[in-house]
């Protein structure tokens, strides 16, 4: 069982605090899905200050993503053992750590582990923050937080390369690192006054070591696959055949392992939940489809039309404006409204938008680029927040953890499409 409930002593959260404790979760999963991007820009910066090529300043971006893949779908297994709020606390102050340790490093091999350790420490904040909101909430309002925490899903991606390429032009490539250890520090202090009075019945199983292992294995195959597949040529290179291969069975020995383990270090039986897949696959195709458009925009403005980094960043950031805005509005329609009908309209305005920007060409000026950007941002919070809802809503709480990171892991916005989209770490 991994049931959180307060202590008897102890009364739950409320009023000021209790939007101070969903604060400081939003900013946790605010800065695991910035450092997704922030270090894009700078891995130029970062090969030309340690002497490394570009090509090795990009293991930068892979080893993060690598570890973060890794501990995302663990999240409900190491919650159930050593319970939820010991986790994202722990996640914090080691990414405030690691986040130190990169920024001192001295070498590229130093930075390139460092970085494994931070995408290790922060991939369970994304889910954790997400499952301790909806614990610590009344059911009434928890549509409202998600709606906080879905904000900074969509918006920190937009600001990651702007402020990635201001800290480099005007600083130095170590300050995007830098800047998460005094946002990690405070929020970990914060989290633990507020929310030790949380507690989980802990797990006593052993440990799936088996499972742990082809995890590893098969995910950390097909992220160096999708984050090299470019460089080497894809299927010309042998390295990236190996990779498939070893991920391709990876994968199908990992799902028969977990489906027939009594304690699996990943719980794929949360998919039982008709609900929860449904959620899932939406989430995955709907995102899969806007980035798969709109990682690209990026690269034509600096490839195409001389947009510098910052430039672009500005251009594409609309999108994420616009999505902050009016999140707070679709949290409080998807508790009065019925879901399916938000997520529908949301998906059927990405549809309309991407007709729309169907005709760019190089002549366009810069509001021509940005207003559909603009508009499309209005789209993303339907779908996204009542979608997210539903889909945790639809499992037990026991394995709330479990399905939070399923959730992120399969429908991260970053995961994957942007790598077959284009080089865009490069941009």
């Amino acid at each position: 069982m991994n049931q959180s409930v307060a202590e008897p002593d102890i009364k739950p959260l409320t009023g000021g605090a209790l939007w101070l404790a969903a604060i400081i979760l939003a900013t946790a999963n605010f800065i695991a899905v910035l450092n997704m991007t922030i270090a894009n820009v700078a891995v130029p910066h970062i090969a030309g200050a340690l002497g490394a090529a570009s090509s090795q300043g990009t293991w930068v971006i892979t080893a993060y993503a690598v570890g973060e893949a890794i501990t995302v779908p663990l999240t409900g297994w190491l919650a159930s053992r050593f319970g939820s709020v010991r986790v994202f606390i722990a996640s914090m102050v080691l990414f405030g750590i690691f986040s130190i340790i990169c920024g001192i490093s001295g070498s590229i091999g130093i930075l390139v582990v460092a970085r494994v350790f931070q995408g290790l420490s922060g991939g369970p904040l994304m889910p954790l923050s997400q499952t301790l909101l909806m614990r610590i909430f009344p059911r009434e309002k928890v549509s409202a937080a998600i709606g906080l925490w879905s904000m900074t899903t969509m918006v920190a991606p937009v600001i990651g390369p702007i402020l990635g390429g201001y800290l480099c032009d005007d600083h130095s490539w170590s300050w995007v690192f830098f800047l998460n250890a005094p946002i990690a520090g405070v929020s970990a202090f914060f989290a633990w006054n507020l929310l030790k009075r949380y507690t989980d019945k802990l797990s006593r199983s052993g440990i799936d070591v088996v499972g742990l292992v082809l995890l590893v294995v098969w995910v950390g195959a097909l992220q160096l696959m999708l984050d090299e597949g470019k460089n080497l040529d894809w299927f010309s290179s042998n390295t990236i055949i190996t990779l498939c291969i070893v991920a391709v069975v990876g994968f199908i020995a990992f799902l028969i392992w977990e489906w027939h383990e009594e304690t699996p270090v990943v719980d794929l039986r949360v998919f039982r939940h008709r609900g929860f897949s449904v959620s899932v696959l939406t989430i995955s195709l709907a995102f899969a489809a806007f980035f798969g458009v709109n990682v690209l925009t990026p690269l034509w403005l600096q490839n195409f039309m001389g947009y510098t980094a910052t430039q672009a960043g500005f251009a594409t950031a609309w999108t994420g404006v616009s999505s902050f805005l009016i999140a707070p509005l679709v949290a409080m329609a998807a508790g009065r409204f019925d879901p399916r009908k938000l997520v529908f309209w949301g998906v059927m305005w990405m549809g309309g938008v991407s007709f729309w920007r169907a005709i760019a060409n190089t002549d366009m000026a810069f509001w021509d680029v940005a207003l559909p950007l603009l508009v499309l941002g209005f789209a993303l919070p339907f779908f996204f927040i009542p979608t997210t809802t539903l889909a945790l809503a639809s499992v037990e709480e026991r394995e709330m953890d479990s399905a939070a990171g399923l959730m992120n892991f399969f429908a991260h916005p970053l995961r994957g499409v942007r790598h077959l989209a284009g080089d865009y770490r490069l941009g």
